[in-house]
């Protein structure tokens, strides 16, 4: 291999582009969708309670509310915790801006909290420092597959009298000190999106131990009526009462016929993620040019993501260079995440740059690099190729 760079014209190390996420597809996944399609039931029906069933079994939670996406379940969660106008809601600056924007649906307002520098989870000193009287809950989100941490984001939600939501969209099979991610917060929400551990084409759950909420979250995903069709059907009435202003969230048993086939290899997948991981940690993690985020004792890890941060001290270009140049080898290397409020939507509604320095300095470092349980070992070694080859070249 030349050390030319592709993007100065070299050969790169892959002939074809190795994308940072794929979704995995095996026929019995195509058998369970087709015989959903034969089935009575598109939507609402007899798959989706078994799906539920399973996501509650998995994580040892009472209540599984499955929702149209991952969104829906975030916004779903939130009206459950009893969040509307003129409340705030502390949500992590580094995430996905749909974590905040489920909070402005209710006309609420999202006050962004600030990352730990070394695990990039949100820090929970920084949550206490901006929670006021109008806080209604806190939004944890387990950043890249790893468990925020919940014991003591948990005990300032309780001593505040807010609840605690868990965005786990990236980790689904996590564990937290022994619990399954999905019964340890009041609320935790799971996406089920191409990318994810479990895919349902699109789609997202909600779990929680409480009946109320539980209910509450039944009614939101379904128009705000009081029963479902199968209920309806079977007591002989005619028509459900609207009780709240709810939206059309359901979920197709297409989409849950899927989820459901997926479930089963859900922790093969998890194993697989994690030996892909731990191989770029042991050749990455001496690598000059690189730091890799900590993960604590305790937890285990989902790997929906492998997040780095470039020592920029130690190189002579940016990281959107050193993105470019991995792009150009065929490495699919992304970022994750820009911090919420830098959007168009939030600077408009003033929320100021230098909010939250440890979310803003790590943006500016982060890329990730691929990582799925369909790469094989000549994929993870294209990886590990193309990134000491860009890193060597633009060493200061």
């Amino acid at each position: 291999m030349t050390d030319a760079l592709a993007i100065h014209g070299g050969p790169p190390v892959r002939a074809a582009s190795l994308p940072y996420a794929r979704h995995g597809l095996a026929e019995e996944d195509v058998q369970a969708v087709v015989a959903a399609l034969r089935s009575d039931w598109l939507t609402t029906g007899p798959q989706v309670l078994a799906f539920e069933r399973a996501v509650a079994e998995l994580v040892g939670a009472r209540h599984a509310v499955a929702v149209s996406s991952g969104t829906a379940a975030l916004h779903a969660a939130a009206f459950a915790a009893g969040v509307g106008p003129g409340d705030e809601v502390t949500v992590p600056a580094m995430t996905f801006a749909a974590s905040a924007n489920a909070v402005c649906y209710l006309g609420a307002t999202p006050v962004f909290a600030d990352v730990r520098a070394d695990t990039l989870n949100v820090d929970p000193d920084d949550v206490a420092r901006r929670v006021t009287e109008r806080t209604r809950a806190i939004v944890a989100v387990d950043y890249a597959g790893q468990p925020a941490d919940l014991d003591r984001l948990g005990a300032l939600a309780r001593d505040r009298g807010v609840s605690l939501i868990e965005d786990a969209a990236h980790a689904l099979g996590a564990e937290y000190h022994g619990r399954r991610v999905g019964a340890i917060a009041d609320l935790t929400t799971f996406s089920f999106h191409p990318v994810k551990h479990v895919a349902a084409g699109e789609g997202g759950l909600v779990t929680t131990d409480d009946g109320e909420m539980a209910v509450r979250l039944r009614r939101f995903r379904n128009h705000g009526l009081e029963t479902e069709f199968r209920e309806r059907d079977a007591s002989g009435l005619v028509y459900s009462r609207m009780v709240d202003l709810g939206y059309n969230y359901r979920i197709t048993d297409l989409q849950c016929a899927l989820a459901l086939s997926q479930m089963s290899r859900l922790e093969a997948g998890l194993k697989r993620r994690e030996e892909i991981a731990q191989r770029y940690r042991s050749e990455l993690g001496a690598m000059a040019g690189l730091t890799l985020p900590a993960v604590e004792l305790g937890v285990r890890h989902a790997w929906h993501l492998f997040p780095v941060l470039l020592d920029l001290d130690r190189l002579a270009v940016d990281r959107r260079t050193v993105l470019a140049a991995l792009r150009a080898e065929n490495i699919g290397a992304t970022v994750h995440y820009v911090p919420v409020y830098w959007h168009p939507y939030y600077e408009a509604r003033g929320y100021p740059r230098g909010l939250c320095p440890r979310a803003e300095a790590a943006f500016a470092r982060l890329l990730t690099l691929p990582l799925f349980p369909g790469m094989g070992e000549g994929d993870v070694d294209d990886v590990l190729a193309a990134v000491r080859k860009v890193l060597v070249h633009y060493a200061r």
